[in-house]
């Protein structure tokens, strides 16, 4: 199958950071279209609780109430949304450790999203999983990763299953730019591409790798073209507009469903560091500037303003429902206990394992032999 380049950006400059889209343009949707102006308003409604609810953690960090790593989708919120509506309920998902924005859209209730962050019993995973791993069998969220790649042979395996189950759903595996260069994203796509396996795969790329850009990492920085190598579909898609996230989406999922894997390539931003700690010095006062003006939430409301989809006193509504929203959420992470220390072992095997040991850190790894009396003593 030859790769379809539905390109809908330019490709970026070599040697330059810039977005692949210097110029910001949304989907048209006029306020007679029903359907599309409730998606849309919907969409903005979701991205504006992902800000507010990543703003809401970043504080809590600050606060020292979430410990550990803690990777923020500040400036990719569109991408989530996008994507997320373009899957069934009955759709895997695998990501990575800038998960949150996922979690959310993906269903699982924002109270225990926060809890988990704050490292507390009643959250996603109880309190054991933390910011980067978050999980939900119920959701089909199969997990947040902290390994680089590391869902990646996981999502395949879990669409061969899929496969030889012989059922009408999907995989979607997300990951960063910089995970398209190590050797289990090519392994993973040769494999799928090789057994028909039905798996998207998206690459979200906020031109960041960390702090190493694109162009200077990738010898072909338009990463959707990977797939061609592998006979695979694939697209790449202006992730800063919601819809055509969602549209291209479809698509891809469309192809996975018909029984062929997909390589997506969303174009991003990332507004702040790598993760909370992150100061990002090695960006510019351009680019800082340019991304702000780039803000896909901001962009995206101005749009809906414009065509008269959202009015401003319903745009400031909706940003103060999510602000309350996600306040309330911080307050029931707060009061939620901390997990025992009792069950601090119960989830590392899915199973009982011989002689596995529960050892606390300073615990010897056998209790020393008693020392002999001494016959005085006696």
């Amino acid at each position: 199958m030859s790769t379809r380049q539905r390109t809908a950006v330019a490709p970026p400059k070599p040697g330059t950071h810039q977005n692949a889209n210097p110029t910001v343009v949304m989907h048209q949707t006029a306020p007679s279209d029903t359907a599309g102006a409730k998606r849309a308003t919907d969409f903005y409604r979701q991205m504006v609780f992902i800000r507010r609810f990543e703003e809401r953690a970043a504080r809590a960090y600050t606060q020292a109430l979430i410990g550990g790593y803690c990777h923020l989708n500040l400036g990719e919120e569109a991408a989530v949304v996008g994507l997320m509506a373009a899957l069934r309920p009955t759709d895997y998902l695998f990501t990575n450790y800038r998960e949150h924005g996922y979690a959310l859209t993906r269903g699982i209730d924002p109270n225990r999203v926060m809890a988990e962050l704050f490292g507390r019993s009643d959250g996603v995973s109880k309190g054991w999983g933390g910011s980067m791993h978050m999980f939900d069998l119920e959701k089909r969220m199969l997990g947040g990763y902290g390994i680089v790649g590391g869902q990646i042979p996981l999502a395949t395996g879990a669409a061969l299953a899929i496969d030889y189950r012989g059922v009408d759903e999907i995989v979607m595996c997300t990951m960063g730019d910089g995970t398209t260069n190590i050797g289990a994203f090519h392994e993973s796509l040769n494999i799928a591409a090789l057994w028909n396996l039905p798996i998207v795969y998206v690459v979200i790329n906020n031109r960041l790798g960390m702090a190493t850009t694109v162009d200077k990492s990738s010898a072909e920085p338009e990463l959707y073209k990977r797939a061609s190598s592998y006979r695979m579909a694939s697209e790449r898609v202006d992730g800063l507009d919601p819809v055509a996230v969602f549209e291209a989406a479809q698509r891809a999922a469309a192809v996975a469903r018909g029984g062929r894997p997909f390589l997506l390539e969303v174009m991003t931003e990332r507004l702040r560091g790598h993760s909370v700690v992150d100061p990002g010095k090695y960006r510019g006062a351009e680019e800082i500037a340019l991304t702000k003006e780039r803000d896909p939430v901001v962009t995206f409301a101005a749009h809906l303003f414009e065509t008269g989809l959202l009015t401003e006193q319903e745009i400031a509504a909706i940003n103060d429902g999510a602000i309350a929203q996600a306040t309330a959420a911080a307050v029931f992470a707060e009061a939620s206990p901390f997990p025992d220390v009792a069950t601090l072992f119960d989830y590392t095997y899915a199973t009982p394992v011989a002689n596995d040991s529960h050892r606390l850190p300073g615990q010897p790894l056998f209790e020393p032999a008693p020392y002999p009396e001494h016959e005085a003593t006696r």
